[in-house]
């Protein structure tokens, strides 16, 4: 009689996202990404350590996309850009221009919030050295899809960084190449208008590539677009 050798089931790959506004906490879809929140989950088990949900107004007509959550911003307080240098500018120039109510305190129980305008991120979870490989951007994509089905009253994009431009080029279909990014860029993605900003980081401005002067620019355009709406 042969002898049948019993085998362990091979581990599941979890199946790809389908489109929703936001992941599940637990979300399990990049392995390098789950890893790095476990470990942080182990380190500094006060913070958010998880995939940071979109933060602001669900009749937005401006949705903002950011590059990831920092580890010691929004990966700590579980808010999109609350708690380093590039949220102090963020929010400083949204106030600015009429898309806060109350005083940004860089902390997730501030009691501000935004109107007519929405934060999120092309990829939900802190990568190591706030690198994304290309294959965590593009299944994070369908979480990015979903946030803007999601918004019945959107009509405006701005991209912080390339990253973020190209994964909305990309989720719309578009070619990289007739839509390439540059600061102030204006770019027609169907029903949707998509501006283009360098990204407000500490590096971006401390080496002057990006000003605030040059920041609140892209935001007086879109404020214009807004306007005649």
């Amino acid at each position: 009689m042969a002898r049948t050798t019993s085998r362990s089931p091979a581990p599941r790959t979890p199946a790809p996202p389908t489109p929703a506004p936001e992941p599940d906490p637990a979300c399990p879809h990049c392995p390098r990404l789950v890893a790095f929140r476990t470990a942080n989950q182990a380190q500094y088990p006060g913070w958010h350590n998880g995939p940071v949900a979109s933060f602001g107004d669900l009749d937005a007509r401006l949705l903002i996309v950011g590059l990831a959550p920092g580890l010691q911003g929004a990966n700590k307080t579980g808010r999109p850009f609350t708690g380093d240098y590039a949220g102090d500018l963020l929010y400083a120039t949204l106030a600015k221009f009429g898309f806060t109510q109350g005083v940004y305190a860089a902390r997730p129980d501030d009691g501000m919030t935004l109107r007519n305008a929405m934060i999120t991120n092309a990829v939900r979870c802190v990568p190591p050295q706030n690198k994304p490989t290309p294959a965590e951007i593009t299944t994070c994509r369908a979480y990015l899809q979903g946030r803007i089905e999601a918004l019945p009253k959107l009509t405006h994009l701005l991209a912080l960084g390339r990253i973020a431009h190209d994964s909305l080029v990309r989720m719309g279909g578009y070619r990289l190449a007739d839509y390439p990014f540059a600061h102030a860029r204006r770019h027609a993605l169907g029903s949707l208008t998509l501006y283009d900003s360098y990204h407000c980081s500490r590096y971006n401005t401390n080496t002057g590539r990006l000003t605030a002067k040059m920041f609140e620019q892209v935001f007086a355009h879109i404020t214009d677009d807004l306007s005649t709406l």
